[in-house]
């Protein structure tokens, strides 16, 4: 099935490229100069994915986000300049999947791009009943169902993005082992696609964010600096 593609920018220029980029690689696209026509048409007819830029005038892209976050979990990708750490940085905070810095490559964005939707592919495809790789995970208070891409702490229910649930994955399977950026790089970003330490760091801090909603004690992920995370089996 064909995976649509929704861009939202309000540098023309920009949307008619990457719109073209994207439909020579066999994607349906949907171009948004507009936030506030993105986000309703968002609402009403999702896209398998979405591209946020940051600077917009009216709504920025970390707002557009935080008001699509409300009632859904689209994978987002942001478009950034280089001199926006921070805006990165909240971007994923708040539920990004991925971010990209201006000037990029289009051939990085699309690597991104087929990269997060295989992810996604992966969550809602229903595996194989004998598959072991499948099994639940209970670690303590926390409950992971791969197979439905479902989160419990304490009996109640976590949303995570694909990226957070497989960084989280990757950490609970083997409770006290410590996992370098390297490693849950790889585990997220299974097909050779650059990204930097900040968004493992931000991926981090966004997990362990949602489940303080659910626990404000919750502290089960640690970090040993300079070493990596590990996941703390209470």
């Amino acid at each position: 099935m064909t995976a649509t593609v929704a861009l939202v920018d309000d540098d023309r220029n920009i949307l008619t490229s990457v719109s073209i980029a994207l439909q020579a690689e066999g994607f349906i696209t949907r171009v948004y100069a507009d936030p506030d026509a993105a986000l309703k048409a968002l609402l009403d007819n999702p896209a398998d994915l979405a591209v946020f830029d940051i600077k917009m005038p009216r709504m920025d892209g970390i707002e557009l986000l935080r008001r699509l976050r409300e009632k859904s979990q689209m994978p987002v990708i942001f478009l950034t300049s280089k001199a926006d750490e921070l805006d990165e940085a909240l971007g994923l905070a708040m539920g990004a999947d991925d971010y990209i810095a201006k000037p990029f490559s289009q051939r990085l964005l699309i690597a991104r791009i087929r990269a997060i939707l295989r992810r996604a592919e992966v969550s809602r495809t229903p595996p194989a009943p004998d598959d072991p790789a499948v099994e639940p995970i209970v670690r303590g208070r926390l409950e992971m169902d791969p197979a439905r891409h479902r989160v419990k702490w304490d009996g109640k229910d976590v949303t995570l993005t694909v990226t957070e649930f497989l960084i989280l994955e990757t950490l609970a399977q083997r409770p006290g082992v410590v996992k370098n950026r390297n490693q849950l790089m790889d585990a997220a970003y299974q097909d050779d696609v650059y990204v930097d330490d900040r968004t493992i760091d931000s991926h981090i801090k966004r997990l362990r964010r949602k489940f303080r909603e659910a626990d404000p004690d919750f502290n089960a992920i640690d970090t040993l600096y300079g070493a990596g995370y590990r996941f703390s089996e209470e």
